[in-house]
């Protein structure tokens, strides 16, 4: 059970680490929010560096710098999809709807105000769905990662493989990590859907 709870910890932890913090840094890369050039470029130039690299290899990298262990998986997590969220989360803000944002801006509304109120709201159905998304691909991830780094079910899953003492552990592990991911991948899927229904009805 330990072994399954630290595969999960390490992909929550590196999901929503890594929205945690492109989210910030998304509105300095969105055209429409930050009108100048050179700032856009040197954000939209790092999320396409830290999100040039796999997981795998950053993880590589991390556990040379830090060592071995889940918080490095999920670290690798955190840097990878940060690049990523930082490409779609800017590019959610680029799509919205400017009509919103006048309304709130008309009420005399200062700018944090403004995007508050009329940006926030427009684009937390789109972002939460990515991240759910992200989310149920990274526990697969994770049970790899967790080989290469000594942490949850991968760990468990290699040192069955590499003693061979008993196949019956091997296939035990398999079918595990199958479940997992089936499980999460039913759960995201149910509630992306009912996030993408509830924007559409509002």
């Amino acid at each position: 059970a330990w072994a399954i709870g630290e595969t999960i910890l390490m992909a929550f932890l590196g999901t929503f680490g890594a929205a945690l913090v492109a989210f910030p840094l998304a509105f300095l890369a969105a055209k429409n929010i930050t009108p100048l050039q050179p700032i856009r470029f040197f954000f939209r130039r790092i999320f396409d560096f830290t999100r040039g690299l796999d997981h795998l290899l950053w993880t590589i990298i991390l556990a040379r710098a830090f060592g071995p262990g889940p918080l490095t998986g999920a670290l690798a997590m955190v840097v990878t999809d940060t690049g990523t969220f930082g490409k779609l989360f800017s590019e959610a803000l680029e799509n919205v709807d400017s009509k919103q944002i006048d309304g709130v801006q008309s009420t005399g509304a200062r700018n944090i105000q403004r995007y508050r109120f009329g940006v926030i709201p427009q684009i937390t159905p789109v972002l939460l769905s990515q991240i759910l998304y992200y989310f149920e691909s990274n526990i697969r991830g994770a049970t790899v990662i967790g080989a290469m780094v000594g942490g949850g079910i991968g760990l468990m899953l290699t040192q069955a493989i590499i003693t061979q003492s008993n196949w019956e552990e091997v296939t035990y592990y398999i079918i595990l990590i199958i479940l997992l991911v089936t499980a999460t991948d039913w759960l995201s899927g149910k509630i992306r859907q009912r996030l993408i229904k509830g924007s559409l009805d509002s």
